[in-house]
């Protein structure tokens, strides 16, 4: 069901400090030295909302993985356009010398999100793409899911993520609107590092 695609997505993004934004706004994280302008129109997620999805969503991957889901990523910010387009940013702390190979997680991570949409709308055609593109100059993994719903509704979501230092940063957007899905798109793929 729609509930249950955006428990399983919003599980993976944990939101524990969400920065004010202001529609149009041009953001900046001193952290990883990256501007992006905010699109017009597009408001901050209250945190409660968010957390709300967290709970769920943490459930339907710990029942995918078979096992507690311990998730320690930090939002940078959380904006949204309606009810189903989203644009998001999170780090997470990340050590290849304890945490393994990042490519091989990140394939882990797509792979276990690909199978959550898979089980829990077993309905839904569920596609997934990975590559990797550019950003600034800089190269991102870009996994990519495409859900098509029973009803003619569909669903894309891009996950771009790269390590920075000791940190895995990743930008996230969802849309179902094409138009709005663009203007994330678009602001995202100007982004300044």
């Amino acid at each position: 069901t729609m509930k249950s695609f955006f428990y399983i997505l919003f599980s993976i993004f944990i939101s524990f400090n969400l920065y004010a934004q202001n529609s149009g706004s041009l953001f900046y994280s001193p952290e990883f030295k990256w501007k992006i302008q905010i699109p017009e129109g597009f408001e901050k997620v209250d945190h409660e909302e968010w957390a709300r999805f967290q709970g769920k969503g943490e459930q339907a991957l710990e029942k995918t993985v078979g096992q507690d889901f311990i998730n320690q990523s930090k939002t940078i910010f959380v904006v949204k356009s309606g009810n189903f387009n989203y644009l998001e940013a999170t780090y997470q702390p990340f050590d290849t010398k304890t945490d393994g190979s990042y490519e091989e997680v990140n394939k882990f991570m797509n792979d276990i999100v690909y199978k959550s949409f898979k089980e829990n709308m077993p309905n839904a055609k569920v596609t997934n793409t990975r590559t990797k593109e550019k950003i600034n100059n800089l190269l991102f993994y870009k996994n990519t899911f495409e859900i098509a719903f029973p009803n003619g509704m569909s669903m894309k979501m891009f996950m771009f993520s790269r390590l920075s230092g000791k940190k895995d940063f990743s930008v996230n957007i969802m849309f179902m609107d094409p138009k709005k899905g663009e203007e994330m798109l678009t602001a995202w793929k100007n982004s300044l590092f």
